[in-house]
């Protein structure tokens, strides 16, 4: 899992949308914060999956 935690990617990325939403970016500087939003999305993926398996994982021992 990525150093960075769930809560600072998220906000990175909400900063990334805001500023590709705003406009006024030339081609080469809206890839590179689009190439870094796709980066910190894949962030907040491993840290909700991870976080899906310890649910799942505590369910089953619950139900046992």
């Amino acid at each position: 899992m990525s150093k960075m935690s769930y809560e600072a990617a998220r906000d990175e990325l909400a900063k990334v949308v805001s500023t590709l939403e705003s406009g006024g970016l030339g081609l080469e500087e809206s890839l590179k914060l689009w190439e870094r939003g796709e980066e910190l999305a894949n962030i907040c993926q491993e840290w909700l999956d991870g976080a899906r398996a310890k649910l799942e994982a505590a369910k089953q021992v619950a139900d046992e």
